[in-house]
């Protein structure tokens, strides 16, 4: 064989051969088992229903995938962050708070960026002193429990509602009261009255449960200091999984949609589902009210982002500004509310 025919043979062999690899590779190429987090209330009811039900399997089936998946538990968004940013976790699920926190962060390297919106919910500061009728009334005598301090959406609609209070340059006057405690402890600390625990800027339904107690009364209203409604939870993910599990993705936020299709056909449904599946104080009925809300919306889409970003970067939180709500999600996700 003359020998430029054996060098053409033997290079067309390779260009075979790594074509295969590669093909192989691509297939092979989306994760087999998928980490997601979520934390604790009724505000992740999406997820309870996505996981009990088994969408996310469902979706990626449709896919071609064959997909495990793991669900962890958290009780603040730095714990998730921490978690993602060590490749420990591949969706976090959280408050917008958080999710801004590791977005301004990762610019430049893990580029994290929103999956899709959750919910929009109002979140209440529930508090059991009777001195205490707004914000200005507290002292270095009570204590406030929220999930993480400084970062969580509560900690920063705090700060926010403090600057407005007090004044420019004093959002931080309350963080000093603040302790960093998941909703169900702060909640029986609160109104267990043996803890320095005052209040409690929680979620629902936690804060719908606390104002059953007759010490209890509401001090602030989130959607009051934002103005209107605004996305409480969303799913957020590294640039690096996203890019490498298109399928996946796509088998997620399709799992989210019929779960939150399902929350607003059939709240009786849902709402047995997610006590059974939280081990919730809460009856039937008292669940089916919080999902049924008014000022509750369940959708994917978010929903007034761009005044937390804005008050972040004003407080120095997060240097990394935005003009569009699209610049902090992957593409595909929804980009305007539904009313």
């Amino acid at each position: 064989m003359a020998l430029g025919r054996l060098i053409r043979l033997c290079g067309a062999a390779a260009l075979v051969s790594a074509t295969l690899l590669t093909a192989s590779g691509a297939a092979q190429a989306e994760a087999s088992m998928v980490r997601l987090a979520k934390q604790f209330g009724i505000s992740y009811l999406p997820l309870t229903v996505m996981e009990e039900e088994k969408l996310l399997e469902k979706h990626a089936r449709q896919q071609g995938l064959e997909l495990k998946t793991e669900w962890l538990r958290f009780t603040g968004g730095s714990g998730m962050n921490e978690a993602l940013l060590s490749g420990n976790l591949d969706f976090a699920a959280g408050g917008v708070g958080p999710m801004l926190t590791i977005w301004g962060r990762t610019r430049g390297n893990l580029q994290v960026k929103g999956v899709a919106a959750l919910n929009a919910m109002p979140l209440w500061l529930v508090s059991v002193n009777p001195a205490v009728k707004s914000i200005k009334d507290f002292t270095e005598k009570d204590k406030i429990a929220l999930p993480t301090v400084k970062s969580s959406i509560q900690a920063i609609t705090l700060q926010m509602a403090a600057e407005k209070a007090f004044g420019p340059g004093q959002q931080g006057k309350l963080d000093p009261l603040t302790v960093s405690m998941g909703h169900p402890d702060a909640q029986t600390a609160m109104l267990g009255g043996r803890s320095e625990i005052t209040a409690h800027f929680g979620s629902p339904p936690f804060q719908e449960m606390e104002l059953k107690d007759s010490r209890a009364r509401k001090v602030l209203d989130s959607y009051d200091v934002l103005g209107g409604p605004h996305t409480f939870n969303l799913v957020w993910a590294s640039n690096r999984f996203v890019t490498a599990n298109p399928k996946i993705v796509a088998a997620f936020r399709g799992a989210l949609d019929e779960s939150l299709a399902l929350i607003k056909a059939e709240p009786a449904k849902v709402a047995a589902l997610w006590i059974k599946a939280e081990n919730a104080r809460l009856t039937e009925a008292e669940a089916i009210e919080i999902i049924r809300a008014p000022q509750t919306q369940w959708t994917s889409a978010p929903l007034n982002m761009l005044a937390y970003l804005d008050y972040m970067n004003r407080a120095g939180l997060v240097p990394a500004k935005a003009t569009d709500q699209g610049e902090l999600f992957f593409p595909g996700a929804a980009a305007k509310a539904e009313r």
